[in-house]
């Protein structure tokens, strides 16, 4: 998954990690590597 992700093992732990805050773009990287997007939406 690092790989995929350009990026370390520890930051793939981090973001793993549900007591850590990620950053969006983290989280879109993360995303499109399963084939899915990030939306979202304020009402």
């Amino acid at each position: 998954m690092a790989t995929v992700l350009k990026t370390s093992r520890t930051q793939v732990d981090r973001l793993l990690d549900a007591r850590n805050d990620i950053t969006l773009s983290s989280l879109e990287r993360a995303a499109a590597m399963v084939g899915r997007r990030v939306t979202i939406q304020l009402v």
